[in-house]
């Protein structure tokens, strides 16, 4: 079965942390092990573009990750001393991703008909060792859109979601760890982002953020990487409350497998508990339970996003190991069209929807709000 994961932060990973994801997981550990990196999440990565064939995940959301530095808060991710800083290295990693596609190893979708041509082929050859692995193109933290009216510049560079906040505070909005809503500029950002199609993903929004940007963007909602609060409380979740709302507007919400994400009170770096990939089937199961139907649950693993093995399920060697997730949900009951659409259909669905929807707009000379 194809698998569609929602969130993978690949061009972070080649250029920060300077991994040839050519390779396969083996290779880059052995290589960390040798240099005698000891930094958290080396020598333990777990996604590649071999192992994502292997593992058929063979479309995938990836970001644009370029952070501003936030004194005490992740350092690592937050860099950048100014926004125009931040719009080079978006840049950047953007040039990343073309060199891929030059290579034939990436294919950018952007629109229904590239999706339906490269769904199909994938279907038609799932063994396939030729065709490229695709990737719709996403923004983690709106810090490299210089001003709102940027958003034109970055959806004509093939960018077709923004998260607006990650960790900490972006020049738009409060994300995970804050509170309060959106600043100034916020409500200017999400209004041009409906005008030209920009998808909003809600991931890392604070929740007055979450509840501020809803009411004020009337276009296409995601979560491309979240689990339920009720299961595991903390702000980072989302709460039924807010799952309820998303399913409300058609969203899909796909869940990650970080395992501080997957379990109550598991502290990052003191924990000592076995987690299994299992385990990630309860936060899925949460969400078809409020829907009534297994149409709004997805993947979004976020795996290598920041962390590897020693923060992951204590089953999961690499990204191909998301070919197990099939058979738990079947044992949970579930039909194999439901099955089908929380690996891959879901997400299919909810993109050619919208983009169908935006053409079927746009030749009517308007744009719905």
């Amino acid at each position: 079965m194809i698998i569609f994961d929602a969130h993978l932060d690949l061009a972070w990973n080649a250029i920060d942390w300077n991994r040839d994801l050519r390779l396969n997981c083996e290779q880059i550990r052995k290589l960390e092990s040798d240099a005698g990196l000891t930094d958290k999440g080396r020598c333990c990565n777990t996604v590649t573009f071999p192992d994502l064939r292997r593992g058929k995940v063979v479309i995938f959301i990836a970001t644009l990750l370029p952070r501003l530095l936030r004194i005490g808060a992740m350092p690592a991710i937050q860099r950048y001393a100014s926004m125009p800083a931040a719009y080079g290295a978006g840049y950047g990693q953007l040039a990343y991703y073309r060199g891929l596609e030059q290579e034939g190893l990436l294919r950018q979708i952007k629109d229904a008909k590239g999706l339906d041509t490269h769904v199909r082929q994938w279907k038609e050859d799932e063994n396939s060792q030729t065709l490229p692995l695709g990737y719709i193109l996403s923004m983690e933290g709106a810090d490299c859109i210089l001003r709102p009216d940027q958003v034109q510049e970055w959806f004509d560079a093939g960018l077709r979601i923004v998260g607006p906040a990650h960790y900490g505070v972006s020049p738009y909005a409060h994300g995970t760890g804050t509170e309060g809503g959106l600043f100034e500029r916020g409500p200017e950002l999400l209004r041009e982002m409906e005008r030209v199609g920009m998808i909003l993903d809600v991931t890392h929004l604070s929740d007055q953020s979450f509840d501020e940007a809803i009411e004020i963007y009337g276009g296409p909602l995601l979560a491309s990487h979240h689990n339920n609060r009720t299961l595991v409380p903390n702000q980072r979740q989302l709460s039924d409350e807010q799952t309820k709302k998303l399913i409300a507007r058609g969203a899909v919400i796909g869940h990650a497998l970080d395992i501080w994400m997957m379990h109550p009170n598991y502290i990052r770096g003191e924990t000592k508990v076995n987690i299994p990939l299992e385990k990630i089937c309860d936060h899925i199961d949460r969400v078809c339970q409020m829907a009534g139907n297994a149409k709004h649950a997805a993947i979004g693993t976020d795996l290598d996003g920041g962390f590897g093995r020693e923060q992951s399920p204590h089953d999961l060697d690499t990204i191909a190991d998301l070919q197990r997730i099939p058979d738990m949900l079947r044992k949970r009951g579930y039909s194999e069209p439901a099955v089908e659409e929380i690996m891959h259909g879901n997400w299919v669905r909810f993109f050619r929807d919208t983009w169908k929807k935006q053409v079927d707009s746009a030749a009517e000379g308007r744009v719905e709000r």
